[in-house]
């Protein structure tokens, strides 16, 4: 059996989780269940990133030790993914004692790589992002652009590895494809920064209370980037499970968000070359959320929630919404107007109407019977159904991550259901089967008719048959309703719609 271990990047706790960090989420949950349904043995891991400086101040803040104000925190991360229907397989913590028992192990196996060594180091650190960042990589103010404020000024002794050593390797590896990244202008982007020359990194620091030590200089701790990376290999038994972890390693996907590409797809595929672990055969960085136009912010107080989303719309509104109304890579916009334009327009009167005029015709024009090949009729439908090229579209589409494409064309079905019904006009087609279709009928014409009709409703079956199939990995809650609507024999009238605001 094949395998796909795909993950997300680990959430911080310092803040509660956001519709940016949802919808890297969702796009995981989409593929881990496209894959279980074509056979893979698929693990999706998803989790919470829990050391650092800013995780020990904000609980000082906040009234409590560092590690009451994780558990807290991260439960609202593993809350929300449950609460968003979200079918991980594992959920890491970097707290915990499996993560950092790994995490020891991989550096005592770095340390005997020969690519570490001990030097005193100085240069601009942000708080926010855990990293050390360059002065070209300032705003005109000497502000970290993301973060709004001037780093700190930072000269210490730390462990350094060489990560200079690894530029020609890299570069080869990407342009040859054997280490993907997507989509290409974050490959280009990664490409440039390696042809500006690579630094050495600082692999830990002194000073540090809510870190993990380093385990040959317990003076010192280990960079709480590098600590967060190595998430993808302890969660699945690296130094534990040895058959676990051979068994997934390397990982088919990182999903990550564009502003961590250095430290995905420089720093750890280096590292792990060092310990002489393959590389993860893909990452995708997708864009950026805004909310009506501004970056997502604690200051401006702009985060939105997506449990609030769900709890008004459903979760497959909000899952519909972010995967169609952005293409997966690019920078892509939140608002309340656009989320409620794509409802109303693509579900509750796209696919929620549809739904209801095929089903209730049938029951009401009394067409039967119902097979599990469909309607009676349906060999004499034309060879070139809609439906006959959408498993090949929607199989590259979501292979490409192009979500918005393959809604697209499952959407694109819809569309041609609508026209159908308009074209044919099933309502006409039954007054001249006449009042009791298909007894006997003796009027010349009424023959006609009636089979005209169980073509047309058989064929708009099979599109809703179709269209729930695929539906699958994207809105699996529309998908559970719409297979209990169309098993349902005989049919009941969908009395309640399939999209219902609760709000």
């Amino acid at each position: 059996m094949n395998k796909f271990y795909i993950t997300t990047p680990i959430y911080y706790v310092n803040a509660q989780p956001h519709i940016g960090s949802a919808y890297t989420t969702i796009a995981a949950d989409v593929l881990a269940r496209y894959y279980r349904a074509q056979n893979y043995d698929v693990h999706f891991l998803t989790g919470t990133a829990e050391h650092g400086t800013k995780m020990a101040t904000a609980a000082k803040a906040a009234g409590q030790t560092p590690q009451e104000f994780v558990d807290t925190n991260s439960r609202l991360f593993k809350t929300a993914w449950d609460k968003l229907g979200i079918k991980y397989d594992d959920f890491i913590r970097t707290t915990e004692t499996r993560h950092e028992s790994a995490v020891k192990k991989f550096f005592l196996k770095l340390q005997k790589s020969g690519k570490v060594y001990e030097d005193e180091y100085q240069g601009l650190y942000c708080v926010g992002h855990e990293a050390f960042i360059k002065e070209s990589e300032l705003d005109d103010q000497g502000n970290c652009p993301d973060h709004a404020r001037p780093p700190e000024k930072i000269k210490e002794k730390n462990w350094f590895f060489k990560l200079s050593d690894y530029a020609d390797l890299l570069k080869t590896k990407i342009t040859s494809g054997e280490f993907q990244i997507e989509p290409p202008s974050r490959r280009h982007e990664v490409l440039s920064f390696i042809e500006q020359g690579l630094e050495d990194i600082s692999i830990s620091r002194p000073h540090v209370e809510w870190a993990i030590p380093l385990p040959w200089d317990t003076s010192q701790t280990i960079y709480v980037w590098l600590d967060e990376l190595f998430n993808y290999c302890s969660a699945i038994g690296y130094g534990s499970d040895q058959e676990k972890f051979n068994t997934y390693w390397p990982a088919d996907l990182h999903l990550i968000g564009k502003d961590i590409i250095k430290f995905h797809c420089v720093i750890w595929p280096a590292l792990l070359e060092a310990i002489g672990e393959p590389w993860p055969k893909k990452i995708f960085a997708h864009g950026f959320f805004t909310v009506d136009g501004q970056k997502i912010s604690k200051s401006l107080g702009n985060a939105i929630d997506p449990l609030d989303i769900a709890n008004e719309y459903g979760i497959d509104t909000l899952r519909y919404f972010m995967l169609r109304d952005i293409p997966f890579g690019s920078d892509g916009d939140f608002s309340h107007a656009r989320l409620k334009a794509r409802y109303n327009a693509d579900l509750a009167n796209g696919l929620g109407n549809l739904v209801s005029r095929t089903l209730n015709m049938i029951e009401q024009y009394s067409i039967s019977p119902l097979t599990k090949g469909g309607l009676r009729g349906v060999k004499e439908l034309d060879s070139q159904h809609p439906i006959d090229n959408l498993q090949s579209k929607i199989d590259t589409h979501i292979q490409n991550l192009a979500f918005d494409k393959a809604l697209a064309a499952i959407w694109n079905i819809i569309s041609q259901a609508d026209e159908l019904i308009e074209e044919t006009k099933p309502w006409e087609l039954v007054k001249s089967a006449g009042k009791t279709p298909g007894v006997n009928a003796k009027t010349p014409g009424v023959d006609e008719a009636r089979v005209k009709l169980e073509q047309v409703l058989s064929q708009l079956y099979q599109s809703l048959v179709a269209i729930n199939e695929h539906l699958a990995p994207f809105l699996p809650d529309t998908h559970a309703k719409l297979t209990d609507l169309l098993a349902a024999r005989p049919i009941k009238k969908p009395v309640n719609p399939l999209f219902a605001r609760k709000k």
